[in-house]
């Protein structure tokens, strides 16, 4: 979420819950969690992003607007969604996503009248603690979330480039991300919801062009289910700052 503000300078499979006792075959069908069950149960990223719908919402920080979103659909595999300033509406910036089977991935984002590639150079996934780290691809665009939501929580890590098309520069860039499957959530303005949980924490060597790649953004984001984006927001670097969701729509 508006990695533009840091680089452009204008930011598991699913458990399968088997019967204690018994066989399966001694089991009635309500008994045994089959994979498709426990897909419905804790539903896809569509439902909790709203990335397929034009949708867009609201959020306040100290008693004010502190920020905008909204999904533009560009087919019915590919999205867009801005952030911004609301009193400024529409910006200029937007991230480009790309549903393709498993996976949504993140393609790059347009910003200051040009468009920066992301690639891979490295990906891994592990476990919800950031261990048992396997190789998850080594070109491409960036394995950005599952689309089914798993019942365990992941890391992602990636490492990679952004090129500026209009110029050609090359930024190097680190991300590193743990998704936790739904769970209860609440804010000051909507109340109790269901959420799942993105922690990031995004690295690069924009302000030093080939010296190591150094830490820009550290935060949490609640997604709500049948809501959407930014339910709440909990940066922690590179100041503490919080905000929560006010209102949400369809344009």
């Amino acid at each position: 979420m508006r990695r533009h503000a840091v680089l452009c300078m204008p930011l598991v499979t699913v458990s399968v819950l088997m019967g204690a006792a018994g066989p399966a075959a001694a089991q009635s069908p309500a008994e045994v969690a089959t994979p498709d069950a426990a897909r419905r149960a804790t539903g896809d990223y569509g439902q909790y992003s709203r990335m397929f719908e034009r949708s867009a919402g609201q959020y306040w920080a100290d008693g004010k607007a502190a920020g905008q979103w909204a999904w533009k659909p560009l087919s019915s595999t590919v999205s867009e969604i801005s952030w911004g300033d609301p009193a400024q509406w529409p910006p200029d910036y937007a991230e480009k996503f790309v549903h393709s089977g498993e996976w949504v991935m993140l393609d790059g984002w347009r910003g200051n009248g040009t468009y920066y590639t992301l690639r891979v150079t490295k990906e891994q996934i592990g476990n919800a603690s950031c261990g048992d780290l396997r190789t998850l691809a080594t070109s491409g665009r960036q394995h950005y979330v599952k689309w089914d939501i798993p019942a365990q929580g992941y890391c992602l890590k990636a490492w990679g480039t952004l090129t500026e098309k209009s110029s050609g520069k090359v930024v190097q860039f680190g991300h590193t991300q743990i998704w936790s499957p739904p769970a209860p959530c609440s804010n000051p303005h909507l109340g109790a919801q269901t959420c799942i949980k993105q922690w990031e924490s995004w690295w690069d060597d924009k302000d030093a062009p080939g010296k190591p790649i150094t830490r820009k953004l550290d935060r949490d984001q609640l997604i709500a289910r049948g809501h959407g984006m930014a339910f709440s927001i909990h940066q922690y670097f590179p100041k503490p700052w919080q905000a929560d969701a006010k209102s949400y729509w369809n344009w």
